[in-house]
């Protein structure tokens, strides 16, 4: 033999970087394409419904169109960096660790796993930035989960995610029924939130709770989890009938966590005060338990400067109004004083003090007369909030570290350390890592800055279809005002209303006049136009309804448009052999998402209790799930998975708290879990007629086959 043929041959074929580019971009394309498929129709939907039937401009169109832009971008990446680098992982484990290790290893690599996905999912962060809505007097323990203890509520949905691989893996190893466990965790959650109805703090957490089931279901739990089950059933062949059929999975991933969620209040709950008025919560007996809200004094300050009234900041200091005037003066001439409170730029404080101090706090900003009527010519309007691209992408960079390392390391020390195997396909797994890194920061700052952003603006516009609403963001400060200019209109019945004639750029408007809108020393009257009710046919019940055909199209439209359905119908469809068609599952599945949402656009709208929309549901589910068969109970309760994407949920949950901040709600939670029940009903409804079906059409055929 020669020693040519001897030598080993490098088979790798080797293309210079533009050959590389023209290779991936088609590639890169398709999968572009497929994340603009499952985001344009909603965001479409949203932009037009505003523009046309709202008849409202969307504030910061560019910063959103920016931010939208990037979600595409970050989602590409990070489900290709998921395909390729992480699932590889989770099924490489999943075959591997039931030949070489014993259940008690497999069950705990399954809780960590469950914990470790939690922190991936894209949509984990959208409950973060919920916080900001809620007023910490109205729903003490919900503020308490949504900010200072933001951490634990991650953690608690982490270990019930966990809790829900593990029950997942014995299902797949002992070919359990998926039934038990959900006639177990639905009838203790149903009674855990019945309970909670009766105490006012964990009543406000209740739909947060049921919200996480659906945010933990994302486009990191669910292919991890199916991975390594989908490993597992291959080592110990188990059977479709059972707990291997591959569904089931993402039920439990579902359940856990809102169980998690409700033990985790309940265990807060003692440490904070009940629901109250705003001057007692900052009364100064009741200050230990509402500066154990925050995380210093000073943050408790910031936040009652910026959203509570003249009276509670005076009842912040021991010394009353004197102090807490004295406090401002020092702030603004003080730095170090000031960045504690509202941050280091003298401009922060004092457009605060223009836009929502009074006019003690004002002079005790400015100083003099002079100084103030100077900062309010300099800061009349409405302040937009002010892009900041650094610290976004710093952001973005440490969420992402936060999600994919701690999770990538797990798996690579199970695999490497544990198991004792080589990494497979290195190459693509160490390129799926930085694609899925990158990714989640591109989605991380897409989230922030477009999903979230346009589902609270479009929220926070809805209510105008029923109710006359104030457009903060055009409001003007009219400089020089004379009160000589008003003038008084008379109406057909006698009423009387005072207005003014306002020169703008778009031509010469009537505006309202309000006597306490009007600052006698500065000489300014500060205009906020209203708009709505668009539909106030019926006693303002047609502007609701209008809203609730909104959210039915919305919730119909984005369903369809979500991949993970189609190929999830295209499974059923095989699986049941053609007798669940493709069509009929995506039908199901939409109407109920639309069905869902509007429902929990009801809850918001009217203030309804969720326990009273969601726990018929679920009690009518579990009749249901009793007379189903078990492929169809495996394939209902986890068509809902599908439904709650990472660009789903970020918009219907800004536009829940949107809408919620207009009705006067103390929270807006409550429409992923409403848009979760109902395709699990519509899908189980479905899978009893085509039962009935199939049964009537071979007993027609047996009948046939007698009297042959």
């Amino acid at each position: 033999m020669s020693q040519t043929a001897m030598q080993p041959r490098d088979r790798r074929i080797r293309v210079g970087f533009q050959q590389a580019l023209l290779l991936i971009r088609p590639y890169v394309w398709k999968r572009v394409k497929e994340q603009l498929r499952s985001i344009w129709l909603i965001v479409a939907y949203l932009l037009l419904f505003q523009t046309l039937v709202l008849r409202l401009a969307v504030n910061d169109a560019l910063i959103i169109s920016l931010g939208l832009g990037i979600a595409i971008i970050g989602l590409t990446l990070f489900i290709g960096g998921l395909f390729l680098g992480l699932m590889p992982l989770g099924e490489a484990i999943g075959l591997r660790l039931p030949r070489k290790s014993g259940l008690h290893v497999i069950l705990a690599f399954s809780f960590v796993l469950g914990v470790g996905a939690t922190f991936a999912e894209p949509a984990i962060g959208v409950l973060r930035m919920a916080g900001a809505s809620v007023l910490a007097w109205e729903a003490p323990l919900l503020f308490l989960l949504l900010n200072k203890n933001a951490d634990y509520l991650v953690y608690a949905v982490g270990i019930g995610v966990g809790m829900a691989v593990m029950a997942g893996m014995l299902r797949f190893i002992y070919q359990l029924s998926l039934k038990p466990f959900i006639y177990i965790l639905v009838g203790s959650l149903a009674a855990l939130s019945a309970w909670s109805y009766f105490d006012p703090n964990l009543r406000h957490i209740t739909g947060l709770a049921w919200d996480c089931g659906a945010v933990t279901t994302g486009p990191v739990t669910v292919p991890l989890v199916l991975a390594l089950g989908i490993g597992i059933c291959r080592v110990v062949s188990a059977s479709s009938t059972g707990g291997g059929s591959g569904f089931g999975v993402v039920t439990l991933a579902s359940l856990f966590p809102i169980l998690a969620v409700l033990v985790l209040g309940m265990l807060l709950g003692s440490s904070v005060s009940r629901p109250m008025e705003e001057s007692r919560f900052f009364s100064p007996e009741n200050r230990p338990y509402s500066e154990a809200l925050f995380d210093s004094r000073e943050a408790m300050l910031s936040y009652a400067f910026q959203n509570a009234r003249e009276e509670s900041h005076s009842l912040m200091f021991d010394g009353g109004r004197a102090e807490m005037l004295e406090e401002l003066r020092s702030m603004a001439a003080d730095e170090e004083k000031r960045s504690a409170i509202f941050g280091s730029d003298l401009t922060t404080l004092e457009r605060w003090a223009v836009a929502r101090g009074s006019e003690a706090q004002r002079i005790a900003v400015f100083g003099t007369e002079e100084a103030l009527l100077e900062a309010v010519n300099l800061y009349s309007g409405y302040s937009k909030p002010s892009l900041r691209p650094g610290s976004m992408a710093f952001s973005g960079m440490q969420a992402a570290a936060r999600a994919i390392f701690p999770l990538t390391v797990f798996l690579l020390l199970v695999l490497l350390l544990v198991l004792r195997e080589k990494l497979p396909r290195t190459d693509e797994v160490i390129l799926g890592i930085g694609l899925a890194f990158v990714g989640m920061a591109f989605l991380s700052v897409g989230i922030e800055s477009g999903l979230a952003k346009l589902g609270n603006q479009v929220g926070g516009k809805l209510p105008a279809l029923f109710k006359s609403i104030a457009l903060e963001e055009e409001r003007s400060t009219v400089i020089n005002f004379d009160p000589g200019t008003v003038t008084t209109a008379v109406t057909a019945s006698g009423d009387r209303t005072d207005f003014f004639f306002l020169q703008q750029e778009g031509g010469v408007k009537t505006v309202p006049y309000d006597p306490e809108r009007y600052d006698e020393k500065t000489g300014t009257y500060v205009y906020t136009p209203l708009r709505g009710p668009l539909f106030d046919g019926w006693g303002g019940f047609a502007g609701i309804l209008v809203l609730f055909i909104f959210a039915f199209v919305m919730g119909y439209g984005a369903t369809l448009a979500e991949p993970a359905l189609n190929a999830l119908a295209v499974t059923v469809e095989d699986v049941t052999v053609g007798t669940f068609r493709k069509a009929a599952l995506i039908q199901a599945v939409a109407i109920g998402v639309g069905a869902g949402i509007s429902l929990g656009v009801a809850k918001i709208v009217w203030a309804i209790p969720l326990v009273w929309l969601i726990l018929p549901l679920y009690l009518l589910l579990l009749l249901i799930t009793a007379l189903s068969s078990e492929e169809y109970v495996n394939i209902g309760w986890d068509s809902a998975g599908v439904t709650t994407g990472p660009v789903t949920v970020p918009l219907v949950l800004a536009m829940g708290l949107g809408i919620g901040s207009q009705v006067g709600g103390v929270e807006g939670f409550g429409i992923l879990a409403a848009a979760s029940v109902c395709p699990i009903l519509s899908v189980l409804i479905v899978g009893l007629v085509v039962n009935w079906k199939r049964k009537k059409a071979l007993g027609e055929g047996l009948e046939s086959g007698d009297e042959v």
